[in-house]
């Protein structure tokens, strides 16, 4: 449904989107991450043709968004951050000019009841926006996207400022909509990805750093093994033992315990299992160890290790192929050289005219 091929923005020398590809199939729900300044927004204003791009393609559907923009503006809704909403109007007025300006022709009242009903906007279609509360108004944006039945619709974060009931609803109108839409979904609320999406893209400084299938994301990163022990003994020594034990790069006691028995949270080196040697450890000092869980890493983990490992390799490159300034050439240095001369010498003889 989407092909990005080589895509490069830069604004002057800054470049925001640096030669990126990807695919989106139809009726994929792609959740769109990365930090602050990272080439979301100008990536997804490129792909609804806001933006044009310094090279590379974009097609939707196999239409290339520069050489025939309104073919493939028809395809595209989109929710940006801010909802641009004429706060004046009612919402039925409000679709009504959204309706126009796409030029729709499907049969208005049928297909703007429809979107209301998806929505559950009908309640308030003759309310005035400014009116309404934040989350009626990001539905009422939502809304706006939806006409036209595009197939596909981008949301730039759609649940910012919404409380958690709104953000419930929210998440769940995007699996809804993800049924028989393409959906491209760009936040920085990491468990609104794991909840709505099928795919997870991971960008940064303008570069992908990562695309994986929502439940394979920890493949993308050489993850630490984490687990959850619960063990019988004195508290103090215990986690002495586990942070002195080696093979383990970390361990913490929880605040939560199981009769007898302290939960700790230990982290083993990449390629280390631990578990054999902390058993027999714990049977020489007679703690029992009566639980040992697999713990996998959070999305939020993931997140920060691939953008923390992207940036590292970047510096690295960027060490690598840095050279030297380059010397000046021998006609420059001559003249360096007679000027520093010429200068030794003049102060040379005035100091001897200031003693004579």
């Amino acid at each position: 449904m989407i092909k990005i091929d080589h895509l490069v923005k830069n604004y002057g020398t800054n470049c925001a989107v640096d030669d990126i590809s990807f695919e989106i199939a139809q009726g994929e729900i792609v959740g769109f991450l990365g930090p602050n300044g990272a080439g979301k927004s100008t990536t997804m204003n490129m792909i609804t043709g806001y933006l044009s791009s310094t090279s590379g393609t974009i097609t939707i559907d196999d239409i290339d968004v520069l050489e025939n923009p309104l073919a493939a503006k028809k395809m595209v809704g989109y929710l940006p951050e801010q909802p641009p909403l004429y706060l004046d109007m009612t919402v039925k007025e409000y679709l009504n000019f959204a309706y126009d300006l796409k030029s729709c022709t499907f049969n208005r009242e049928k297909h703007l009841k429809e979107i209301c009903d998806i929505v559950k906007i009908s309640d308030v279609q003759n309310r005035v926006i400014r009116n309404l509360s934040k989350g009626y108004r990001q539905r009422v944006g939502i809304a706006q996207a939806l006409v036209g039945n595009p197939d596909i619709i981008i949301f730039d974060e759609p649940t910012v400022g919404l409380d958690p009931k709104q953000i419930i609803e929210i998440r769940n109108l995007i699996r809804t909509l993800g049924r028989d839409h393409t959906v491209i979904l760009s936040t920085h609320i990491l468990q609104e990805v794991q909840a709505c999406c099928d795919r997870i893209l991971i960008i940064n400084k303008g570069k992908i750093v990562a695309d994986e299938k929502t439940e394979n994301i920890s493949r993308a990163v050489e993850n630490n093994r984490r687990f959850t022990v619960k063990i019988c003994g004195p508290q103090r020594e215990v986690l002495a033992m586990l942070k002195a034990k080696p093979g383990i790069v970390y361990a913490e006691a929880m605040p939560t315990r199981d009769g007898d028995a302290y939960v700790y949270m230990i982290e083993s080196e990449v390629g280390v299992d631990v578990r054999k040697s902390l058993f027999y450890t714990l049977a020489e000092k007679n703690w029992p160890m009566i639980g040992l869980e697999a713990q996998g890493m959070s999305l939020e983990d993931i997140f920060i290790t691939i953008v923390d490992k992207s940036n590292e390799l970047k510096t690295r490159r960027e060490v690598k192929t840095r050279r030297p300034a380059p010397a000046a050439n021998a006609l420059e240095q001559d003249m360096a050289r007679s000027i520093m001369e010429k200068t030794a010498r003049e102060n040379s003889t005035s100091e001897f005219t200031k003693r004579d």
